[in-house]
This record gives structure tokens, sequence and C-alpha cells, in this order.
């Protein structure tokens, strides 16, 4: 059973599931589609065509699916898709997509955005990422599954950002971001990999070693990108990570972080 407060505005398209809760002067507008078990705090404001999945909260004063405010944008229709078990925290906007790329702005599962976070419009954030506070990213961003922004980073438009990366406090990234990286600084730069993050996730001693290895390879070796991701060719047939980075770095079409 859903728990509604009264003094919450909810439109009649909208669709809420079983165990919803909706608190007090948060508006649930056209379009909108909310899981079982999602929990919608007060002074909320949810704008459509939005699906919220399943056992996510979403904290007072967030913004969530509003129009984008991309110059570009003409009021088509576009949507915001956001999966299970996500917790947005206090004035967090996540704006919808624009028909002239995906039309669609997606936040997969297990994601912590913090206070005052951004997502710009046809984003897409993948599993058990964080942005901290006051993280900004700019429209059509690609953030891999685990990688952590620290507070205040600004992600450039168009930017990827591999799985397992990390930025540190202030960073402001415009160019990819390969798998592993960790970056500091404005402009960013590539500083090691994320070992501490990967100890956490239980990496091996042996893969944390290889990745050093590949590192070094890209980074350390004057090589070329073709020559670097030659030279890892045997490294990634051994080790799965391996391979996850050099291919984050061969996708690179903006350049990556050095």
């Amino acid at each position: 059973m859903s728990v509604i407060d009264p003094r919450a505005i909810i439109d009649p398209t909208a669709t809420l599931a079983d165990g919803v809760e909706v608190g007090p002067w948060s508006i649930v507008g056209a379009g909108v589609e909310i899981g079982e078990g999602t929990v919608i705090g007060p002074h909320v404001v949810l704008r459509g065509p939005t699906r919220i999945g399943k056992h996510n909260r979403i904290y007072q004063f967030a913004s969530v699916g509003e129009d984008t405010p991309d110059l570009k944008y003409q009021g088509e229709p576009t949507t915001l898709v956001i999966g299970d078990h996500n917790v947005i925290r206090e004035g967090a906007t996540i704006h919808r997509g624009t028909v002239q790329d995906r039309g669609e702005t997606t936040l997969g599962d297990h994601n912590l955005i913090m206070a005052y976070a951004h997502i710009g419009h046809d984003s897409v954030i993948g599993n058990h990422c964080i942005l901290v506070n006051n993280t900004a990213l700019a429209g059509h961003v690609h953030v891999g599954d685990w990688a952590i922004l620290s507070g205040f980073t600004l992600v450039h438009q168009y930017v990827h950002i591999g799985a397992h990366a990390f930025s540190g406090m202030g960073t402001a990234i415009g160019k990819d971001v390969p798998a592993f990286v960790t970056v500091f600084g404005n402009p960013a730069q590539a500083r090691s990999m994320n070992f501490e993050g990967m100890r956490r996730r239980g990496f091996s001693e042996d893969c944390m070693q290889a990745l050093r290895r590949a590192y070094k390879v890209v980074y350390r070796q004057g090589l070329t990108r073709d020559q670097a991701l030659l030279e890892l060719g045997e490294l990634a047939g051994e080790y799965a990570e391996v391979a996850l980075f050099r291919d984050s770095v061969a996708a690179s079409n903006r350049g990556i972080t050095r």
C-alpha cells in the first residue's frame, strides 16, 4: 500500500506502484512512473516522462526529470529512466534527454547521487557509481560502473569516464578517462589508477600488478595510442581487467586524459 501525504500533488496520469511513499509538498507530474518501495521525500519535484524503478530514495528539494536548459531542446518528448536501489540526495538535479542525442537520460542501479550534484541531458550513468556533492555532468556524459567522482568535479559534454575510475576533489575533466584511472586537477591529469577502490572490491594483487604494467605502457613509455594498444595485446588476453582498460582507451573519441 502506498503512503501519500495529503499535501503532495500527484498528477492523475502518474503511476505509483505498491509501497511507494511521497512526502509533503512534493509534486509528481504527468507521465511519471514510480516503482515498488521507492520513497520520495518532501519538496521533491518529479517531471515526466520519467520512469523510476524499485526501492529508490529521493531526498528533499531534488528536481528529477526536468526539461534540459540546452538551447537546442524545443520541448520534444524525451525521457529519464532510473533503475533500482539508487539514493538521490538533497538538491540534486537530473534532466531528461534531447532528440538530438539519445532522447533519454539513464541512471542505472545502486548509485549514490549526493547533495546538489547535477546529471545533464542524455547522460548515461552505470551501476554502483558515486557522484559526490556538487559534482556536475554536462550533457552527453557517460560514466562506467563503480566510478567515483569526488566533490566539485566538473565533466565536459561528451566525455566518457570508464568503469572504476576516480576523480579527486575539484577536478575539471575535459577528455575521456579510461577505466580504473585516477585523475586530479584543473585541467584533469592522470595520476595513477584507483588501486584503493580495487582493493575494497576484492581485486587480486596479480590483477592490480597487471593493471600497473598496462598503465605504464599507456602513460609512461612515450608511445602513440596505437602503439600502446598493440603493446597491451598479450596482457589484455590474460586479464579481463586489462582488456577493459585497453578497450576504454581504444574507444576514446575526445582523446584520453594525460
